[in-house]
């Protein structure tokens, strides 16, 4: 395998990483979040927990989708780059 190839397969297994854990820490945070909403003024402790869960979430959300992002792009890439390197064998 040349350096290019395998700094290439490099990367886009790190960036792979990356998604996973982030996937994985995401659902670490947001087990804990549920699904009702809780209206009565005595259960207030619980709604603040919900908002913090929801925040910790919503602040996480831009960075998995960027990652997300950049390993379709990744992926695109070395499918490309193996796409050429099949033209170009048969010119």
């Amino acid at each position: 395998m040349t350096g290019f190839a395998l700094v290439m397969w490099i990367t886009w297994g790190a960036l792979v990483l990356i998604m996973l854990a982030l996937k994985m820490y995401n659902d670490r945070l947001s087990r804990d979040e549920d699904d009702q909403l809780v209206l009565a003024d005595s259960f207030e402790h619980v709604k603040n927990e919900q908002a913090a869960i929801l925040a910790r979430v919503n602040k996480l959300a831009p960075i998995r989708k960027g990652v997300l992002v950049l390993v379709g792009a990744m992926t695109l890439f070395v499918i490309g780059y193996y796409a050429l390197d099949v033209i170009n064998q048969f010119k």
